[in-house]
Parts: C-alpha cells; sequence; structure tokens
C-alpha cells in the first residue's frame, strides 16, 4: 500500500441553512487502504461523501484527487476522474435487466478511454461485459439472475449491482455508503471477501459503515464522526477503546463484544 494519500479532505464544512452538517473535517485515504467511516446517525457521514463526490457543494473547504483540486467539479466529472461510490438507498435503473445496469455505465467516456474489461469481455460487447462484471461480484452467470429485472432483486444482489456499477467505471477509489446494511449473515460472509479482492486489485475503497465487526474485517484505519465533526481515527482497537468513542456512540458493553468477535 503506498503512503502517499490518493484522496485528500481538508477543513470540509457544509451548512444546511443554519445547522452545520460537517464543521471543518479534514483526513485523507491512502492509495490502496480500505478506510471506515463511522458514527452515529445523523453524524455527517453520507453528507461529507456527497461532498466529496459532487452530488453536494460544500459551504468551504476543499477536496483533493491525487493532488488536483475536484471541490468544485460536478459529480459526473469526478466519476470520470475514477472515483465511483455507491448509495445507502439503492438506484438501479429498476425497469432494466441487471446486466443492461452496467450497459449504461460501459457507455461513458471513462469506460470507453480504458477499453474492455479484465474479467475478459471486449468493449465492443457491453452486454457480454456486464455479464462479466455481474459474475465477478457473486452474480451466477448461468442462472436466470442477471437477466431478471432490477426491481425483481432481494437486497444482497442491489448491493452487489451498485459495485458492479461502480467497477463498470474502471474506478481507482470507491466510496461505499453501507454496503453491508439490509444483509443477511450468509450475504454479508459472502460480501466481506469481495471487498478484500477489490482491494488487493488496487482498488482504494471508503466505506461508511454501522455493521463495525464485518468493517474491522477490512479496513485497518477508521475515521470516527460525531455531530458533523470528527471525533478521532486511528486502528479499529484505538478507535474503540476511546472513552469519547464509547461516549458519543457505542456503550461500553457493545464496545467489547464489537471487539471480542472483531
Amino acid at each position: 500500500m503506498s503512503r502517499e494519500p490518493i484522496l485528500e479532505v481538508r477543513e470540509a464544512t457544509k451548512a444546511f441553512g443554519g445547522i452545520l452538517a460537517l464543521n471543518k473535517v479534514s483526513f485523507e485515504v491512502r492509495e490502496g487502504e480500505v478506510l471506515g467511516i463511522i458514527g452515529p446517525n445523523g453524524s455527517g457521514k453520507t453528507t461529507l461523501i456527497n461532498c466529496m463526490t459532487g452530488f453536494l457543494k460544500m459551504t468551504s473547504g476543499k477536496v483533493f484527487f491525487r493532488g488536483k483540486d475536484i471541490s468544485r467539479k460536478p459529480a459526473h466529472k469526478i466519476a470520470d476522474m475514477g472515483i465511483t461510490r455507491t448509495f445507502q438507498i439503492m438506484r438501479p435503473y429498476y425497469s432494466l435487466p441487471a446486466f443492461k445496469n452496467l450497459v449504461v455505465p460501459l457507455f461513458s467516456p471513462r469506460a470507453k478511454r480504458k477499453g474492455g474489461w479484465r474479467g475478459g469481455g471486449k468493449l465492443g460487447d457491453r452486454n457480454t461485459v456486464g455479464i462479466d462484471i455481474l459474475e465477478e461480484i457473486g452474480f451466477e452467470r448461468d442462472s436466470f439472475v442477471p437477466y431478471k429485472l432490477a426491481s425483481s432483486l432481494p437486497t444482497g444482489y442491489l448491493k452487489r449491482l451498485e459495485l458492479a456499477r461502480c467497477l463498470a467505471l474502471r474506478p481507482e477509489v470507491i466510496l461505499c455508503d453501507e454496503v453491508f446494511s439490509g444483509l443477511s449473515m450468509s450475504e454479508i460472509a459472502s460480501m466481506v471477501p469481495l471487498i478484500e479482492k477489490l482491494q488487493m486489485e488496487g482498488i482504494t475503497l471508503v466505506m461508511i459503515e454501522h455493521r463495525l465487526r464485518e468493517l474491522f474485517q477490512v479496513a485497518a484505519r477508521v475515521m470516527v464522526l460525531n455531530f458533523g465533526e470528527k471525533l478521532m481515527e486511528g486502528t479499529p482497537e484505538e478507535v474503540m477503546a476511546d472513552e469519547g468513542v464509547k461516549e458519543a456512540y457505542f456503550g461500553s458493553e457493545e464496545v467489547e463484544e464489537v471487539m471480542t468477535y472483531a
């Protein structure tokens, strides 16, 4: 893992009227790492991701990608640079089959520039490439599931479809908003190796997550937000041992339980 930051956020601030959703949040994400972002509901986690990816404009502050200021770029330009994101509330094209959801990003300028797909398909056959990507993230290629309408897919497949649409853009960074939420234990058990595989392939991941036990399996570093401010960052062990984190977020019994099984 490189020690150089691929993403840097400097004093990110977002106000909605008189309410500060983010207050001077600063941190770095190193290339190739998995950074976890945790905090109570309403602490500003999704707002931060929205600001980093151009879905919201910050009131003040800056975001840098490989040293370049991307703070004022629109969402589609940021995605074209290689920064993609999933959504806590999934946003597929519900009226299209699962594999056709990938044909759309495969027509993007970035996908055209990158060309092909490491799974074996050629860019010219986007349907095949879409099936390749779905197979890589856990869809059964020889089943009917890739051909089902997205509206008929259960939550576990929709979460994977969110990741697949990111991968179709050949990203350098994926920001995941609660990718484990709503999944059964068996679905989570199969999702964790997928996250590990993406990291081994060189993709940098930032993960907002409430499922701490699973997050701590893949994230070596964690940042805690509370009331829109950065409370602390460190290893999972350091974070869970911090009295301020316990007071703001957990309760001592939950902390002990999470760390016992992490």
